[in-house]
């Protein structure tokens, strides 16, 4: 079997496996009936109780498409999510970036491992209400997000973890040149954290990617408010009923 062939079916079965359409472990939300639904699972619409994503599969193919069009096109630079939850999407850029024997980048993980902060009302009215902070569910340790990498057997030095909230962490990256950002933090505040202190470090042909833009109004806000400070004209393209990305415009051709 050609070595292509090998690195894309390990691609298949790993994502998969993070998302557990497998096995087809029952979710915990309050909204899906406690069984699992395969298209609930696509699209990311539960909250699994085994899996080590609740992104669903279409987002999950989506992340490894762009990761691979990253390396394919060579574009410089590590690999970032903001809101790991379990861990899965890291797991899944990790694994990629070791199929294609990549060894120069790592894979940057941020998340207070706590859940989400109360909203911020004053700074950020568009948080008015929010009540991520509220679940358990949301809050899962970092050592378990560790033990879940070594599972895969992906927990080695290109791993780097960041604890804390994004208002502290994100300003200490600022310089750190990435190939793709993922930002998941549900809230006004977390999503213009991300943008605010990463997006400059994204390299020309990078890919940014927001999952909660359709779910969340908050989330979308703080996206269209950014793009519209800075000038970004990069047209979006539509994963499934929530997830976007975009692509940083290329230099052009001198």
């Amino acid at each position: 079997m050609a070595n292509a062939d090998a690195a894309a079916l390990y691609a298949d079965l790993l994502t998969r496996a993070i998302a557990n359409t497998i096995y087809g472990d029952n979710p915990q939300d309050p909204w899906s009936g406690g069984a699992y639904h395969a298209g609930l699972r696509e699209k990311g619409q539960d909250w699994p109780s085994v899996a080590h994503s609740m992104i669903g599969m279409a987002r999950l193919t989506n992340l490894r498409s762009l990761t691979e069009r990253a390396l394919a096109d060579h574009v410089p630079g590590d690999f970032i999510e903001t809101g790991v939850w379990r861990g899965g999407a890291c797991i899944l850029m990790r694994g990629i970036l070791k199929a294609h024997g990549e060894t120069g980048r790592k894979v940057i993980v941020c998340d207070s491992f706590e859940g989400l902060p109360p909203p911020n009302e004053g700074d950020y009215p568009a948080d008015s209400g929010d009540t991520h902070y509220t679940y358990e569910q949301l809050a899962i340790p970092l050592e378990q997000v560790q033990a879940n990498f070594r599972a895969y057997d992906l927990l080695d030095d290109q791993v780097e973890f960041h604890k804390g909230w994004f208002r502290d962490t994100l300003p200490g990256l600022k310089g750190r040149k990435l190939a793709l950002m993922r930002l998941d933090g549900d809230m006004y505040e977390s999503t213009m954290d991300g943008l605010v202190n990463l997006y400059d470090s994204l390299s020309p042909g990078g890919f940014c990617i927001i999952d909660d833009f359709g779910a969340i109004p908050a989330c979308r806000e703080a996206v269209l408010d950014f793009r519209h400070a800075r000038g970004i004209t990069d047209p979006m393209s539509q994963v499934d009923w929530t997830g976007v990305w975009w692509r940083k415009t290329l230099p052009p051709p001198a």
